[in-house]
């Protein structure tokens, strides 16, 4: 009987679709749909893009094409807030760093995804299963509010890159543990456990002239311990001493307790000197081109592919580079292991300044642009695809994906990223951010070349920010 009964029903069904077809002219037909993204030029959106192109099937049935504008990374955010205040309506979707979202939401370019994920128990799904730091620092303004405008597009933080072939040599371990009293660490697990203590041992340890034996070899240029960012360009020494001031139990401005909140005392700490004293301190074990302001994220991953570092830190996000023969002169020879953090009572803390970014649609779109973003967002986010986009290079924030055993076998610093999560915290995100981050990109470089004391710049820099923050009411 149930049989007979699905078999009138369907043939009602198809019936009726006959009917409809007399009536309107056959089924609708798919529309192309093209949905434009200012993204940064880099492995992660152009592996994106490539996975679109091959495999991306919009439900809806119409014809979806990701088109991606890649912009280089040092004249992206110039070139994408120009698009976005000239009202040229140039973009659907875009890739946008964290910092940027205040920004941007205030000015009334991103589009609130509230009522979205309200209505979708698939992104709803997504939004449970993604490690709550990147829901914070990606999609939330004001900052770890309930108001959603972005999601994770390549998640990155900040790991080490070492020279494996050199902390495993048996000479150059042996004469280390005689020099320093313990074992130079060599597996990826026992580097999980390095503290800055010995980080600086490393940076005097390997630190060699042209002529000096290294691994049983001898060199034909000068060779160095170590280098992280101390850049003065965009964010590249904040990212990086922002770590350090937290791990020593300072603070930045935090926006979350505005208008309580305070910079004066709080930004130029004695605790927070202490931390960017520490940081400077380690600069003597770097590259000389430290002391011209100048070591952001490309000159430190330049300097390690060409030999010249035993061990750095670096964004996951370069990690193809230091593995691909065509670009790295170490390739065979590197390993990767979680950033250090400060011993603090026996217990290494290990916070760090999040790096990588959401993408966010747009406000000028139309609803079905709307649905076909968000659809694109919802396979993006999807496991199967996430897996994928791992196995290529990437990083994914779904909980379900990063601790999984087969995501640990994608990539050799991927044991790195998922325990790196929950350190992560975030620089503003409020409209005056750029205001706030240049002037102190300025101070901090100041000190990293030698002009004024770690003091001096953390003073400059709370006076600075109390006036703007005071000016604009976000301090009482």
């Amino acid at each position: 009987m149930r049989l007979m009964t699905t078999g009138k029903a369907a043939l009602l069904a198809g019936a009726m679709a006959l009917v409809g077809s007399a009536m309107w002219g056959g089924p609708a037909k798919s529309e192309e749909i093209i949905i434009n993204m200012a993204a940064p030029d880099w492995p992660p959106t152009r592996i994106m893009q490539d996975m679109a192109n091959a495999s991306y099937k919009a439900p809806s049935g119409n014809d979806v094409k990701l088109v991606i504008d890649f912009i280089p990374w040092p004249d992206y955010y110039t070139r994408l807030a120009a698009s976005l205040t000239s009202g040229e309506e140039k973009y659907q979707m875009a890739v946008s760093d964290s910092q940027w979202l205040g920004a941007n939401i205030e000015g009334g370019y991103y589009m609130k995804i509230n009522e979205f994920i309200d209505a979708d128990p698939g992104l709803q799904a997504v939004f449970e299963d993604l490690h709550p730091n990147l829901v914070a620092s990606y999609s939330t303004y004001p900052h770890r509010t309930e108001n959603y405008y972005g999601f994770p597009q390549m998640p990155d933080v900040l790991v080490v890159y070492y020279r494996q072939d050199l902390f495993c040599h048996e000479g150059e371990m042996a004469a280390f543990k005689e020099k320093y009293g313990y074992d130079l660490p060599c597996s990826p697990e026992e580097h999980n456990e390095v503290h800055w203590g010995q980080v600086a041992d490393f940076g005097e340890f390997f630190r060699r002239g042209t002529g000096d034996s290294l691994g049983g070899e001898t060199l034909n240029d000068d060779f160095y311990g170590i280098a992280y960012q101390a850049g003065k360009g965009y964010d590249f020494s904040s990212m990086q001493i922002n770590g350090f001031i937290w791990q020593h139990g300072g603070s930045i401005w935090d926006e979350t307790m505005e208008p309580e909140g305070q910079a004066l005392g709080v930004v130029n700490s004695d605790v927070a000197v202490q931390a960017f004293e520490h940081y400077l301190s380690l600069t003597e074990h770097m590259p000389p081109v430290v002391q011209t302001g100048t070591m952001d994220i490309f000159k430190v991953d330049e300097l390690f592919r060409e030999g010249k570092v035993a061990w750095i830190i670096q964004w996951i996000g370069f990690g193809e580079s230091a593995i691909a023969p065509e670009l790295s002169k170490v390739h065979d020879k590197v390993n990767f292991a979680r950033m250090p953090g400060l011993l603090v009572d026996g217990e290494i803390v290990r916070w760090s300044n999040i790096g990588g970014q959401p993408f966010v649609l747009t406000t000028w779109n139309s609803d079905t642009v709307i649905k076909e973003a968000l659809d694109f967002c919802k396979w993006w986010l999807s496991t199967p695809v996430q897996h994928e986009f791992a196995s290529r290079g990437g990083q994914s924030g779904l909980q379900s994906v990063y601790t999984t055993p087969e995501y640990m076998e994608y990539r050799p610093w991927n044991h790195a990223f998922g325990p790196s999560l929950d350190w992560q915290r975030d620089v503003w995100h409020i409209p005056e951010f750029f205001e706030l981050l240049v002037q102190q990109q300025e101070e901090f470089d100041k000190a990293i070349t030698g002009q004024i004391s770690a003091k001096e710049a953390l003073d400059n820099i709370a006076v600075f920010q109390d006036e703007l923050l005071r000016d604009v009411g976000r301090i009482e």
